[in-house]
């Protein structure tokens, strides 16, 4: 009797799969035969109206090949804009594990551009080593300033453009480290403060966080932002390397009620920031106000740009001379033509602005020849990832670097090309809370933490091989640079240290 039943059950669900199986087969081709008519009646789409169905596996193909090329055809060194090998040492760096290699490097020796320290002969032992001493800046005029622990520390990222959890990630990771972070355009949110680390507050082109209702800079919160002990420095962007002459981007779906509030703009509106500054429109009116936020704030004071006419620098270094060091910058951030967090039209992040090999020895040679090095600090970003890119601008002359696209890596960014979107698979660049899901910032924070230690380590791994006690006492006679025959020369005459004019040494 029980077999029975359990024949008959077995074979009633049998007929029902049946049944389930043919409705979804009469379904699929329901929607073949949906596609076909559509597809052959539109105009749109040459391939689709000629290859009607088909056609239409073309753009999944398309869009799958973002993912796909990294993985399975690309090289370990011929992947943009960054390839495998420079993504893997920042993950196993901020996994905290071996980042070394055997049998020898995959990387060509002699492609034009590239750099070759200079190993000592007698490189610096252990009981030779010292600390980096801290990075100063406005010291003797700002109220207030700042003595920074790091040469590496965290670039701009706007919460808006990040999501709360990764922020929140990586202000606990630069606590830990013993970094500073930088809010980027977005204002400052409740994120930033979470960790407790140093922060450098961004004023981008739209003021935001610091804005009035017509959108001018306001005293008032301005002293606000200053007033919480983790904001260190305030930094005027005027461009950023992914889009140079052109202001931020956040899409519509981005801008939630609580990144309105912060930004103090409408809700679910596209936030479009201005090109450049509606107040500052010539070198004399950045200086001034340059000079009436650190009045305001008690703060060091810089500017962010991305170099591409450069006559602008000299210029400035005149004024600066004429008008006095008060009203000079502390810091000047140059960041590359071929940076890359923000959203941009591809004629831009493609063809805009010096890129950071050309740029960086622009900056600092002019500042050398004005007598302006030592009272000016110079920052620099745009793909700066890896030791050794970081250790070639300390030897152009960089006192800082600072990297967005490199933590990014660290918070586990798989380079998906979705930033501009609110589809990031890792959860960093949406607002989609299904997708922060797989963001744990406790996990992450520590992995910032460890990308940014294991930097510091192979930078004095290299500073003590080149036989300097850190890498603050590296310089460009410790590298050399590939000429385009394939050979080596002194950074030293590719790249001549400028020395101050006559009228400008002390």
């Amino acid at each position: 009797m029980l077999s029975d039943i359990l024949h008959g059950t077995a074979a009633l669900i049998i007929d029902y799969a049946a049944l389930l199986l043919l409705l979804l087969l009469l379904t699929l081709i329901g929607v073949i035969i949906y596609m076909y008519i559509v597809d052959v009646r539109q105009t749109r789409h040459a391939i689709r109206r000629n290859y009607p169905v088909i056609g239409r596996f073309r753009y999944w193909f398309e869009h799958l090949g973002e993912f796909f090329r990294q993985y399975f055809f690309a090289m370990d060194r011929e992947e943009l804009p960054f390839n495998r090998a420079q993504r893997s040492w920042v993950y196993q760096a901020a996994k905290n594990i071996d980042t070394t290699t055997a049998f020898g490097s995959t990387r060509p020796l002699n492609q034009a551009g590239d750099i070759v320290f200079l190993n000592a002969l007698f490189p610096k032992l252990k009981h030779e080593f010292k600390n980096a001493e801290p990075v100063r800046f406005g010291e003797g005029y700002a109220r207030e300033p700042y003595a920074a622990a790091s040469v590496f520390n965290i670039s701009a990222m706007s919460f808006g453009s990040l999501s709360s959890v990764a922020v929140r990630a990586l202000s606990n990771g630069a606590k830990q480290a013993g970094i500073w972070m930088n809010t980027g355009e977005g204002g400052l949110s409740p994120y930033h403060l979470s960790g407790g680390c140093d922060i450098v507050f961004q004023i981008g082109t739209a003021k935001y966080g610091v804005r009035d209702e017509e959108g001018n800079l306001s005293d008032d919160k301005l002293q606000e932002i200053a007033a919480h002990q983790e904001v260190k420095m305030i930094e005027l962007k005027l461009a950023q390397g992914a889009k140079p002459g052109k202001g931020g981007i956040l899409p519509a779906e981005k801008v939630t009620a609580e990144i309105a509030a912060i930004r103090g703009i409408p809700e679910g509106k596209a936030s479009l920031s201005p090109n450049g500054h509606t107040d500052i429109e010539s070198l004399e009116q950045l200086l001034d106000k340059i000079h009436h936020i650190r009045s305001v704030s008690g703060l060091p004071v810089g500017f962010k740009t991305v170099i591409g006419q450069s006559h602008w620098l000299r210029e400035l270094c005149e004024l600066i001379q004429a008008k006095g060091l008060d009203y000079a910058p502390d810091f000047i951030t140059i960041d590359s033509g071929d940076g890359g967090t923000g959203a941009a039209p591809q004629s831009l992040i493609d063809f805009m602005g010096l890129p950071i090999k050309r740029s960086l020895p622009i900056v600092v040679n002019t500042l050398l020849e004005y007598g302006l090095r030592e009272r000016i600090r110079v920052i620099t970003s745009g793909k700066l990832i890896n030791p050794a890119n970081v250790a070639w601008a300390l030897c152009v002359g960089a006192d800082v670097v600072v990297s967005a696209r490199g933590f990014m890596f660290s918070l586990g960014c798989i380079q998906a090309l979705q930033c501009n979107k609110n589809t990031c698979p890792t959860g960093i660049t949406t607002h989609d809370p299904d997708l922060q899901e797989g963001l744990d910032p406790h996990n992450k924070a520590n992995r910032v933490a460890h990308f940014a230690k294991n930097m510091l380590k192979e930078l004095d791994v290299i500073a003590h091989s080149c036989g300097v006690e850190n890498v603050r006492h590296l310089n460009r006679s410790h590298a050399q640079i590939i000429n385009e025959h394939g050979l080596p020369e002194p950074m030293e005459l590719v790249f001549p240290e400028a020395t101050p004019k006559s009228e400008y040494q002390k």
